[in-house]
């Protein structure tokens, strides 16, 4: 039985040069939770996800489209996104989140 854990995410947080630098913190057949930093300019193209899901802003600006509506990105914003939803984002300057993926 997992008898759980803490992390200090601003301690983890790595901003790279260009593009996204991303890391594990738990996962399991039922969820994935991962801390994404994308260096300011970096763009994640429309895709969709199987597991519904939350992006949770720790850190930076951007900008998020879930189904084709934008979402102004800016630390303490919350995204819910159903399972399958079209989404995609841009970093308009470095960008920390916590995506979480449940099944």
């Amino acid at each position: 039985m997992d008898k759980g854990f803490s992390k200090d995410l601003n301690e983890l947080m790595q901003f790279p040069t260009e593009g996204i630098f991303s890391t594990v913190l738990t996962k399991s057949d039922t969820y994935n939770y991962t801390l994404m930093c994308l260096a300011g300019g970096t763009d994640i193209d429309e895709h969709t996800s199987t597991k519904t899901g939350v992006v949770q802003v720790l850190k930076g600006k951007g900008v998020f489209r879930l189904y084709g509506n934008e979402i102004e990105m800016e630390e303490g914003t919350f995204i819910f996104m159903p399972a399958n939803a079209p989404h995609s984002l841009q970093a308009q300057e470095d960008l920390a989140v916590l995506l979480c993926l449940t099944k």
